[in-house]
């Protein structure tokens, strides 16, 4: 399978992960910017937090939830990533928002829970779909075994609707569809890749048109020689 352009899991300013998608866990804290690390893994965010539910800002069971998502942000910046879970873990079970599920299935993922980490990432989507959770997911099916590249494309597919100008999950979707023999859709996305900044689609692209002008040429054969 072609390699991607960003990974799933990454920790605030370092990851140690998986080396599939070019982009990393976001971490998520109230009231600040999101934050994507240079990728290895699944990335955490940052932002304000929300949940399905309509919530008056003084919800005190918000208010929680939303500290213990900071908390469990400054454990992950000290490097204790059992602690981090624990916090995004109790923050859930007091509000539930689409930014403490994303960063649990971030631990649970780190901690090598799988199952735990999709089904997280899963209920971060219901509640508000996020590029980062989609190519999170998408990363995970594709390190599972055996690979899952149906619900790898199907999630990348999401990830690009939500910020279709997002170089790194056109790439990343690319790579997938390559490596299910879907061309000349890889070739589109490899292009678009490349003009969003992704220097190396460059040869993703020379490759994936060799590839097609093959295909053709051997199908013109078959066809002039039945």
């Amino acid at each position: 399978m072609a390699s991607f352009a960003r990974t799933v899991l990454a920790t605030t300013r370092s990851t140690t992960a998986v080396r599939p998608l070019h982009r990393a866990l976001n971490v998520i804290r109230p009231r600040a910017t999101a934050i994507a690390i240079a990728i290895a893994g699944p990335s955490f965010r940052r932002g304000y937090a929300t949940s399905s539910g309509e919530s008056s800002p003084i919800d005190p069971s918000l208010t929680r939830a939303l500290d213990l998502i900071e908390s469990g942000t400054r454990a992950l910046e000290d490097g204790d990533l059992s602690k981090a879970a624990k916090h995004y873990r109790e923050s859930v079970e007091t509000k539930e928002t689409s930014e403490g599920w994303h960063n649990l299935g971030n631990c649970e993922y780190h901690l090598q829970n799988k199952i735990a980490a999709v089904e997280a990432w899963g209920k971060s989507i219901q509640l508000q779909p996020s590029a980062d959770a989609h190519t999170n997911l998408a990363s995970a099916y594709v390190l599972d075994s055996p690979p899952k590249p149906a619900l790898a494309i199907k999630h990348l597919t999401s990830a690009l609707e939500l910020t279709p100008e997002d170089p790194e999950i056109a790439f990343n979707l690319a790579a997938v569809l390559e490596s299910t023999g879907q061309l000349e859709p890889s070739l589109t996305l490899y292009k678009k890749a490349h003009s969003g900044g992704i220097e190396r689609a460059a040869q993703n692209v020379r490759n994936v048109s060799a590839k097609i002008i093959g295909e053709r040429a051997k199908s013109e054969s078959k066809e002039g020689n039945p």
